[in-house]
């Protein structure tokens, strides 16, 4: 399996601190926001990764990633987003990277507590079709949400104004390689994007597409309010783990 991170976009809800770099190199408590979702691909024992980023700052990401050492890698592939077509396109991209083999997808602004070791090895065992993952919330009219009847995914709304339930899809998706071939026959939304909704709901109508809750918190990082969150429960969560790690030298 290899990972994917979608770290292109203008970050205009982030403005005026996007207008002079890529908001995934923002800081999200001691390190960039960009150093999260590449760290989950690796403690999920994914090693081969492809960052598709865009914009004017995409030269930035190679001198702060270079080859990715700080997360002992031995190499980072990167590919750039012309425009803003929408996460799916930004998937598409991956294509000649992914090179038939299965793919873990995760947004660049996305950020978990627990590691998603368990949700791939059950994908892999899946064999084919989808698995996404998602989180229980509170304002699940921000994000996409899934529409759940016992073990089964029925639909995937985006951003509804009367959510049908209140577990959001979050940035992290597991597709075998047919993803691109449903990516290649999407048409723009009103937006004028190809919506990753659109990719998860052709998944669901071929009956091939799980889920599973993520343990622990999550956050985005895409707004003021969640990048605040974010800072505040990396920070809280790295504290409790140096205070237990006191406790353990005490004991």
């Amino acid at each position: 399996m290899k990972g994917v991170v979608l770290a292109g976009g203008t970050g205009s809800r982030l403005s005026p601190l996007t207008r002079v770099t890529n908001k995934h190199l923002l800081p999200v408590y001691d390190k960039p926001m960009v150093y999260y979702p590449i760290q989950t691909l690796v403690n999920a024992g994914i090693h081969e990764i492809l960052v598709v980023t865009g914009g004017k700052n995409a030269g930035d990401f190679l001198r702060l990633l270079g080859n990715g050492r700080d997360f002992g890698l031995k190499h980072i592939n990167y590919t750039y987003q012309e425009g803003e077509g929408g996460i799916a396109e930004a998937l598409g991209l991956a294509e000649y990277f992914a090179a038939r083999d299965s793919i873990c997808v995760v947004l660049g602004d996305n950020i978990i507590e627990s590691n998603i070791h368990h949700a791939v090895e059950n994908f892999q065992r899946q064999k084919e079709g989808a698995k996404i993952l998602l989180k229980e919330v509170s304002d699940a009219h921000r994000f996409g949400v899934a529409e759940i009847r016992g073990e089964r995914v029925l639909k995937i709304e985006e951003k509804p104004k009367n959510p049908k339930s209140n577990y959001a899809v979050i940035g992290i998706y597991l597709y075998d390689c047919t993803v691109f071939d449903k990516i290649h026959r999407l048409k723009p939304s009103g937006r004028g994007e190809l919506e990753i909704t659109d990719v998860n709901n052709a998944y669901i109508e071929q009956g091939k597409l799980t889920y599973e809750v993520l343990r622990g918190w999550w956050t985005d990082a895409g707004t003021f309010e969640s990048l605040l969150r974010a800072n505040n429960l990396v920070a809280e969560t790295g504290a409790n783990k140096m205070e237990i790690a006191r406790q353990q030298v005490a004991l």
